[in-house]
Parts: structure tokens; sequence; C-alpha cells
């Protein structure tokens, strides 16, 4: 009888643990869908319906770095560098040459690069990084020029898409200079409908700097959209007159209430990445790339891969850090607690687990906390805390974790539920 009772309670209590579980797992559920239901319909079938760009496009972009100092040697150079230094390894895909690029129109109307530049050729430069096993990409406009008076794409549309997938062209980035009088949505739907019918899959990353609203009108149209004006290598500049671009802070303020519109084969774009240009700290170019990981932000990077420094290669190569961009949910994540100096924000991931960053936009030292409420988890939740810059577990807790975060720093942080 002695064992039998024994026997009779351990089973009542492996009961009662399991059902315990199953309460925590359920309530994590429901808070995970609440928080769905509230972030938007991200995760739902990609826009274009075309498979491209399910995750956010990586790669790399001259203009930051080179503007119109571009040329064959250089992509070719880069192209090297991307496969040599780990960028490839990581996911960083697509090479792309900004404006600058074309000098004129033939007499047929076909976009002729410069030959000093670029000798062999757009075509054979395009083979070249393909055989790197990397992807080749390029720009245009879609007014009569580009914002460095180039040849635009205007009436020509046909003409250029066909023409960059005869040269092997995996990506266009068109811009919006020069288009008085154009209808936005008008001149990229010409563009997309073009590139559609070229033959050739070719991601389109509109960049018309989310003076239309974007957002709410070209999903189905571009995989990708500016939702900013061009950002500049600096932390908090405004984008005035004397500013080149607008600064980090700057650009994530603009794009904080973004998260409903983003989503595989269609993603906010809060420009390309300044990490390792200008004056930009360490702890910038960490909490940076943070953001845009947590953003769900196409990875372009805008340094020179060929002499970066080790500490801008380790953060540009965060595999953990590029896992949270490259989450096959797709959301954009989103502010969920803040004071005047310390912010909270959260993307939830496809595993249920939550990614957060803890980010201090003061200059002093100050503790930062994340409640479990903040991101949908249970109180009673216990969760793995993964510090994805130390890349190593911080505590396995429920409730709350805090952190103490320097001046211009974030703790990026993945929470992972235990059942």
């Amino acid at each position: 009888m002695p064992n039998a009772r024994a026997a009779s309670i351990a089973r009542t209590a492996s009961i009662a643990r399991a059902a315990s579980k199953a309460c925590l797992r359920t309530a994590a559920t429901l808070a995970t869908a609440a928080l769905l239901v509230v972030v938007g319909p991200a995760g739902a079938a990609p826009a274009a319906g075309d498979g491209l760009a399910l995750t956010p496009p990586m790669g790399w972009n001259s203009w930051n770095k080179f503007a119109c100092n571009v040329s064959e040697q250089l992509i070719r150079d880069t192209a090297d560098a991307m496969a040599q230094s780990g960028m490839q390894a990581a996911g960083y895909q697509y090479v792309v040459i900004d404006d600058c690029w074309q000098v004129s129109r033939a007499a047929d109307g076909t976009v002729v690069a410069d030959p000093k530049r670029f000798p062999s050729g757009i075509k054979a430069l395009a083979d070249y990084v393909h055989s790197k096993g990397l992807k080749f990409g390029i720009y245009s406009d879609a007014g009569t020029g580009t914002c460095q008076k180039r040849p635009g794409s205007k009436d020509h549309e046909a003409q250029d898409a066909k023409t960059y997938a005869s040269w092997g062209v995996d990506y266009l980035k068109y811009d919006w200079c020069n288009a008085e009088g154009q209808d936005t949505r008008d001149s990229y739907q010409k563009m997309s409908q073009a590139l559609r019918a070229s033959g050739r899959p070719i991601v389109f990353s509109i960049c018309e700097w989310g003076s239309s609203k974007p957002w709410t009108w070209a999903s189905g149209v571009g995989h990708l959209w500016r939702a900013t004006g061009d950002i500049g290598a600096c932390w908090d500049c405004k984008g005035n007159p004397t500013d080149d671009g607008l600064g980090v802070t700057t650009i994530i303020d603009r794009v904080q209430d973004l998260y409903p519109y983003a989503g595989p084969g269609h993603w906010n774009d809060p420009d390309m990445l300044e990490v390792g240009n200008g004056k930009l700290t360490p702890a910038e170019n960490r909490a940076h790339f943070s953001f845009w990981c947590l953003l769900a932000a196409p990875l372009m990077a805008g340094n020179d891969l060929k002499a970066m420094s080790p500490e801008v290669k380790e953060v540009l190569t965060n595999t953990e850090a590029i896992a949270i961009d490259q989450d096959p949910l797709g959301m954009q994540g989103r502010k969920v607690r803040h004071d005047p100096t310390r912010e909270v924000w959260m993307k939830p991931l496809a595993d249920g687990s939550r990614a957060v960053i803890l980010w201090n936009r003061g200059k002093e030292e100050a503790t930062i906390a994340v409640e479990w409420s903040d991101v949908g988890l249970a109180p009673r939740t216990q969760a793995v805390v993964r510090d994805l810059w130390k890349k190593a577990d911080a505590a396995t807790v429920s409730g709350r974790f805090e952190a103490k975060v320097a001046g211009h720093d974030v703790a990026f942080l993945k929470l992972t539920p235990k059942f």
C-alpha cells in the first residue's frame, strides 16, 4: 500500500507538472497570437508572388562610401572582398553599383555604360560577380535623369529592363530624381511590369524616400521601398542643410510605426548601412546594426569592404544578429516601452522566441529592464536570455530581465521560453 500510494502521488504530481507546462504554453501561444494581431499581417504569402526577397535582401551598395567614384575594378575588388571576408558566408549576396555607371544612350536608345570606368562592359562585370557565387545589382531612376544627371529610365522602362536581364542583373535600385510632373505609383508600376516581363527574376528596390508613403501602395509593386530620406554617417543629425543625411536615431524614430506593412517579399527600407563610415563609434555601429536587424530591414553594407577594421567586420558578420533580420516570420520589430532616454523594442520570431533591444539613447550608462508583459510572455514563463553581441546566454529567468547599457549602445537579446 505505501508503494502504491507513493506511485499515485508521483503520477498526480507528474500530471500537475504537465498541466502547468501546458497552461504556460497555451498562455504564451495566446499572447503571441495577440501580438501578431497587434503588430500586423506579416508572415503571410509574399505580396509580389514571385518568391523573391522572402527575407530582407543582404548585400553591398557603392553609394555611401564611394558616391560617383565607381568603376569596374572597384566592383570586382568588392566582390572579392565579400567572398573572402566572411560577408558572403554570413549571408550577404548582392553587389550593387549605384549612380554614375551610365553616361548616355545609343542611337537605338540602349543605355551606355561609361567605357573608361567599365571597359569590359556591364555583362562581363555581372559574370565576374556571379562567378563568386554572388548576385549583381544596378541603379537607375524613374525620371528623365538620375540624381547625378545620368540617363534615367523614363520612357525606356521596357528597353532598360530587357537590357538589364540580358546583362544578368539580379537587383535594381530605382531612384526618384528629375521626375517632376510624374505620378509616383504609375512610374514605379511601369518599371515593375517591365522587370516582370524581362524573363529574369530581378529584386525591385523602390527609392522615392518615403515621400508618397509607399508602404501603403508599393506591396506587390516592389520588394522593398525606402521609408525615409537618405541616411548619413552620423548618430543623431536631423537632416538639416548643413548635415549629410539623416542620423541613425532620426531614421529609427521615423520608421517605428511602420511595422504593420513589412513581411516576406515586401520590406520597409530605412536606407543602407553606415556601419564603418563617418564618425560612428563602436557602440553606435553596434546599435545601428542591431536596429536594422530588429526592423527586418534590408542589410546593404555601405562601407569599403576592402579596408574594414576587424571591429567593423565583427559587427557586419554577427550571424546571431543577422538571424534575427532573416527570421522567416518576417515581422518588423516595434517599440514596446520607453522613457526619455531608455527604450525597449521587440520582434516576434518564427520559433516563438522574442528578439529584444534595450536601447540607451542617453550618453551615460543606464540600467534598462524588459518585462515579460512587454513582449507577450506570461509572467511565470521561464526564458533563456541570449546576449547576441556577447554570443552567450546571460540568464534563465522569469518575469523580467535587466541589463546595464552604455550610452548610445544597446543590449541585443533573444528570449527563448522554456516549457
